[in-house]
């Protein structure tokens, strides 16, 4: 089971790490989190600063993709719906 953090500890993980002379993974094992959980931080950090590689998506641009991506699922279970409910009242009126 994964350990959940707050955004305060991953912020607080990330700046210590970048301002540390140790390697990211000394600073995660003096934290008690993976090395490679860390770096993910520190990976997403530099993005969010607009230092990360061309293309790559902000902190922000992810959790607007994910609730589109959710609205998108949602639209299209509606559209379901109603293309089986206009079936159903197509069909009725048919009688």
């Amino acid at each position: 089971m994964s350990n959940r953090y707050t955004a305060e500890f991953k912020r607080d993980a990330v700046a210590l790490a970048l301002s540390s002379d140790k390697t990211v993974t000394e600073v995660a094992r003096d934290l008690g989190v993976s090395p490679e959980g860390l770096r993910g931080w520190v990976k997403q950090a530099r993005t969010d600063r607009g230092e990360g590689p061309a293309g790559a998506l902000t902190s922000v641009e992810r959790e607007e993709l994910t609730q589109l991506r959710r609205k998108v699922r949602e639209l299209e279970k509606a559209v379901v719906i109603l293309g089986k409910a206009t079936a159903f009242f197509a069909q009725d009126k048919m009688r």
